[in-house]
């Protein structure tokens, strides 16, 4: 024997944990947190709110351009026949709805209205000031709903009606719809009820979010913790100070 000694050095440590522990739980908030609970530290890149207002506003565009377009080129309901796109399945044919979806709740479109301008300021404060844009697939999936909102919003205000011939009363606070589909001898199918981009855009906003629900455990059922790298590497200087 040399007499020789092992000695270990104790890991350094500040009010009972250790450095590393620190580092950890910096990084652990930088990762994911359940869906409908950000942090305290979460942080909405601009990015979200750019992605979220061009989804909305373009959304909304397309669809009153295209009812616009297709309004003025086919006519009023019943000027035309239908124009077949695939025969006897796909085409379009302008239609008036004057309710909601299948044109349940005829004649209440004041209330739809109401109702959609309610939605659309709850999206908004959920996203931005609820932090909940931190999840990519969140913000998509709301920004196509608020693009269908606005494009279905603005025909259930009125906007697009006129007082001249042809314009049934009824229609003021319809909302105008050009795309039919159907399958002949299939029910609920012959035909589906017409609809429009906006109503395309709800859906499949709708789908995410229903997605994102039956599936928390994916990457859309996370909220992915955006924080600026400054204040990540004050976090990670304090840390090694400690």
């Amino acid at each position: 024997m040399d007499g020789s000694k092992t000695t270990t050095e104790p890991s350094p440590k500040v009010g009972g944990s250790s450095a590393v522990g620190a580092t950890e739980r910096t990084d652990s908030t930088d990762s994911f947190a359940p869906t409908g609970h950000p942090t305290g530290k979460s942080f909405v890149p601009p990015s979200r709110l750019i992605l979220f207002l061009s989804l909305a506003i373009l959304g909304g565009i397309a669809d009153l351009w295209s009812k616009s377009f297709i309004f003025s080129w086919r006519g009023l309901p019943g000027n035309k026949d239908i124009w077949w796109i695939v025969d006897g399945y796909f085409g379009i044919e302008t239609a008036v709805n004057i309710g909601a979806v299948f044109g349940l709740g005829a004649g209440k479109g004041t209330i739809f209205a109401a109702f959609s301008i309610i939605a659309a300021i709850g999206i908004c404060v959920w996203l931005f000031w609820f932090k909940a844009a931190v999840s990519l697939w969140l913000t998509t999936a709301l920004g196509l709903v608020t693009g269908g909102i606005i494009g279905n919003l603005y025909d259930r205000l009125g906007l697009w009606w006129v007082d001249e011939p042809g314009y049934f009363l009824e229609w003021q606070s319809g909302v105008r719809d050009w795309i039919l589909f159907q399958i002949p001898g299939v029910p609920f199918l012959d035909p589906w009820p017409n609809f429009n981009i906006a109503d395309s855009l709800l859906v499949v906003g709708a789908g995410m979010l229903l997605y994102q629900s039956f599936f928390p455990g994916s990457l859309a059922g996370s909220i992915e913790e955006t924080t600026p790298s400054r204040h990540k590497n004050e976090s990670e200087s304090n840390s090694v100070k400690a």
